[in-house]
């Protein structure tokens, strides 16, 4: 996958976009928020 073809998504926290990362390879459709700290 080229960088800019990646999947992004807005996390409903702190509004800002996040694109995939390969720690979420295989729960990519699980993932809401950008970070530990948005997610609490």
């Amino acid at each position: 996958m080229k960088k800019e073809n990646l999947p992004s998504k807005i996390c409903p926290v702190c509004k800002r976009p996040f694109t995939w990362r390969k720690k979420w390879k295989l729960n990519w459709d699980k993932v809401k928020y950008c970070s530990k700290k948005c997610s609490k």
